[in-house]
């Protein structure tokens, strides 16, 4: 496990992707199987193993050390794995290999896992113990996408990104079937039918970078506020994936049941009440369902609109230019209501288009989606055939309340921080934010942290409310899960207010006054 605690830790201070894509690939080439299949698996997160709480994890180490001097250090450190990882003592350091961390992790049951775990931690050194923590207790967060590490295994053999994609939901770790198709091997039979297609993306865009281009090259149509999806019906069997190729075709049944055509379609996942569509937050209330029912079903159905045809009837669509796909799409039936297609905007010069942008039809909608007419579908992310041009965002402007320690390259600075606004003559708690800031900015705010704690909750401190910071989110709900009664959709530090008192920032009222 010490390659794999070396690799955690590289990538975690490796802010290159490249470089981050020359160090999986080196990982994966020189570790041997299972344990560099079990080790993609983790960093995909497709890796499931029984899990570790924090509580079990503090237990263990209230026992080896002064509990205050634990406090203390968890506090300096402000992240429990790593705190754990300089703390534990043992003089040993073995090497063990990957897959037994996995198995003691997997197969040991509830009453034994904490003599486990500890008997694993003295068994290893500082780098592997952090990585074993992390492991454990799923928190690998190192910048490094799902969609990233399959890149990197493209870069290593036969199968291109593509390919390992279409089958990489029907794998399972520690993936020997998938590394013996890139050593030159027989591609993997497919454990079922309806296999995920990667997704082509967009990039951001505005309207000065929009003039370099002719208007007529493009077609545009709405970008709804919901989510990516691709649906599939392959020979009856049916599935519903997100756009990294997750499978949530069990939060929507009733959209699966829909699923009447012959195909793999690209569109928009949305909660749609007749012609009306619904805001995201009551989306959300369906995403990540295991069990669904009968009222929300009823209260909060599933619609998809279509963008795109990948496969429709047998034939496989993607190498046709987007003004061909579209004729299809337009000529399809899907047999069912739940399924529209998304219509195309009538414009002619790019100020038409920043027009009909400004004021969308309905406030749910996020903005445009801009298309080269002869565009072929590939997936991931080529520059230039799509762009996304987004309304622009809601800001406020919000006092900091509470500062909490990153975890990776910022473990060492406090860099998630938690901002209110008032009400009345009190300031409550409307969100946290995690980035938007540049490195220097990030220097200078855990400075003023550091400088105006005036209560600390193990690696969390309360703030004397004296900043205000520029807020900018994507959009806004009800909620009544929070205690301002609403939920920001992105939000993000867009601007330090060094100039501005806490007095001046915004009221609950103001906010409130957003929600669609």
């Amino acid at each position: 496990m010490r390659a794999f605690a070396n690799l955690l830790e590289r990538q975690a201070f490796t802010p290159a992707r490249n470089a981050k894509l020359r160090l999986l690939r080196h990982y994966l080439e020189a570790t041997p199987d299972p344990d560099r299949g079990f080790a993609l698996a983790a960093l995909t997160g497709d890796l499931k193993l029984r899990t570790v709480t924090p509580g079990l994890l503090r237990g263990l180490m209230v026992e080896r050390v002064d509990e205050q001097l634990f406090a203390l250090s968890y506090d300096f450190v402000g992240d429990l794995a790593e705190t754990i990882a300089l703390l534990w003592d043992t003089d040993r350091d073995e090497d063990v290999p990957l897959h037994q961390a996995v198995a003691l992790l997997s197969e040991t049951g509830k009453a034994g896992l904490p003599a486990a775990i500890a008997g694993m931690l003295d068994r290893l050194g500082p780098s592997q113990r952090l990585a074993f923590l992390k492991l454990a207790t799923g928190n690998m967060r190192i910048g490094l996408s799902a969609r990233m590490a399959r890149m990197a295994l493209a870069e290593m053999g036969v199968p291109d990104v593509a390919q390992i994609e279409e089958i990489w939901h029907g794998l399972t770790p520690p993936y020997q079937p998938l590394f013996d198709w890139i050593a030159g091997g027989t591609r993997p039979e497919h454990a079922a039918k309806a296999p995920f297609r990667p997704v082509m993306l967009s990039t951001p865009v505005d309207l000065d970078q929009l003039q370099a281009f002719d208007p007529a090259d493009y077609i545009a149509e709405w970008k709804w506020d919901g989510i990516r999806v691709q649906a599939i019906n392959d020979g009856g069997v049916r599935r519903l994936y997100s756009r990294t190729g997750e499978d949530i075709s069990g939060s929507f049944p009733d959209l699966i049941e829909a699923l009447e055509f012959d195909g793999a379609v690209d569109g928009e996942l949305l909660v749609r009440r007749g012609d009306d569509v619904a805001v995201f937050g009551d989306l959300q209330k369906r995403l990540g369902r295991k069990q669904v029912g009968k009222t929300i079903l009823d209260s909060h159905p599933a619609s998809l609109r279509v963008y795109d045809l990948m496969i429709w009837q047998g034939r496989d669509l993607r190498d046709l230019p987007l003004v061909d796909r579209r004729a299809v799409l337009e000529g399809a039936d899907f047999g069912n209501d739940r399924i529209d297609v998304s219509p195309l905007l009538d414009f002619t010069t790019w100020d038409d288009l920043a027009a009909l942008r400004a004021e969308p039809p309905v406030p749910v909608i996020e903005g445009v989606m801009i298309k080269r007419r002869d565009s072929v579908y590939v997936g991931g992310r080529p520059r230039g055939p799509w762009f996304k041009w987004k309304r622009d965002p809601h800001v406020v402007d919000a006092v900091l309340l509470y500062a909490q320690r990153g975890h990776g390259k910022r473990s060492g600075f406090y860099s998630d921080f938690t901002f209110g606004l008032w009400d009345a003559d009190q300031l409550v708690p409307v969100g946290k934010a995690y980035f938007g800031f540049t490195d220097e900015e990030l220097r200078e705010l855990d400075r003023f942290v550091r400088n105006n704690t005036i209560e600390r909750f193990g690696p969390v401190r309360s703030i004397a409310p004296k900043l205000v910071l520029e807020v900018a989110f994507e959009g806004l709900n009800a909620s009544g899960r929070h205690k301002s009664g609403v939920a920001m959709r992105f939000p993000r530090i867009s601007r330090i207010r060094w100039d501005k008192p806490a007095v001046e920032a915004d009221h609950l009222s103001t906010l409130k006054a957003m929600i669609l």
